[in-house]
């Protein structure tokens, strides 16, 4: 499989980019969708904001407290800001349509960088399963983009095309303003965007080397509570020391197959963005873990972020 690879980006540039994760979640009071109108805005918000923040979505999924969604991204930065301007998209829909000011404002949202390929294929195979959690069969879930996969020739999305939209039938089935008159999208006879028309199938497929029944023998055998520790749970609590310095350990055998140890003080500060955005600490443990003076990583990670 090829993890990272060359794309058009929304923006018309041709770049190389690489998958992250995006989870969205909702609090114990703050349900994401509560009815078939906010599961179908939801998803028209993730193709709406990934336009916007330039990248590319592979697969998403919908449930009533939180959402996942893999992207291709050329940067981190790009993935947080998508990861930073869906939130934003859904909590002014829950705004406009339930009057309920600030319901997401401590709803958590992470990007996190697939960085190999194990990561790449559970990801991708974890999204789509989601649709346990609303109780249904991961091939008759209706708001996940399961079924644009590994369709042959009937893969071309067939519908009402959002490029020929009014003004005025966007903003009623799309919700959004954004010029949409260049995108390829396609909706059905009940204003649901269609995930074959916006989504970036050909990546998923080649991932699981253009074989449907690895993909589907992928879905049925991950560790959904490895997988939800991984993507979901690990980034937003804290760790104590050892436990951060196990995670670069991990890290640094993957991307540089030497222990933290060994690392050149150029590979630690190459490490510090991932850790910083994928994990829930601070500078002061990133400096005792990697070893860094502390000045130095609160400036590298505050340049980062500007």
């Amino acid at each position: 499989m090829k993890r990272i690879v060359s794309r058009i980006l929304p923006s018309g540039e041709t770049k190389n980019v690489q998958p992250f994760h995006v989870c969205m979640k909702g609090l114990e009071k703050a349900i994401l969708c509560r009815d078939n109108e906010d599961y179908s805005v939801l998803i028209k918000y993730i193709a709406v904001c990934a336009l916007r923040k330039n990248v590319i979505v592979i697969i998403y999924a919908a449930v009533s407290n939180h959402c996942h969604v893999a992207i291709l991204a050329a940067t981190f930065r790009e993935a947080s800001e998508f990861a930073d301007e869906l939130k934003k998209n859904y909590a002014q829909w829950i705004q406009i349509k339930y009057s309920e000011k600030h319901l997401l404002k401590g709803a958590d949202v992470q990007a996190i960088l697939l960085d190999n390929d194990w990561y790449v294929r559970n990801a991708l195979a974890y999204i789509p399963r989601n649709a346990l959690d609303n109780g249904c069969p991961v091939d008759q879930y209706k708001w996940s983009s399961y079924r644009a996969y590994f369709c042959g020739s009937d893969k071309t999305a067939t519908g009402l095309p959002v490029n020929k939209f009014t003004r005025r039938e966007q903003d009623r089935i799309m919700h959004t303003r954004e010029p949409l008159k260049e995108v390829p999208w396609m909706v059905d006879a009940d204003g649901n965007i269609l995930p074959e028309s916006f989504c970036d199938v050909d990546y998923l497929e080649q991932v699981f080397n253009h074989d449907p029944a690895f993909w589907l023998k992928t879905i049925g055998s991950l560790n959904p509570a490895e997988m939800t520790e991984k993507l979901v749970d690990a980034p937003r609590k804290m760790r104590t020391d050892s436990e951060l310095y196990r995670d670069v350990a991990d890290i640094s055998q993957r991307w540089f197959s030497t222990d933290p140890a060994m690392l050149s003080k150029e590979k630690k500060y190459r490490l510090l963005p991932y850790l910083w955005r994928s994990r829930k600490t601070s500078a002061n443990q990133l400096s005792r873990v990697l070893g860094l003076d502390r000045d130095e990583v609160k400036k590298a990670l505050k340049q980062k972020d500007d």
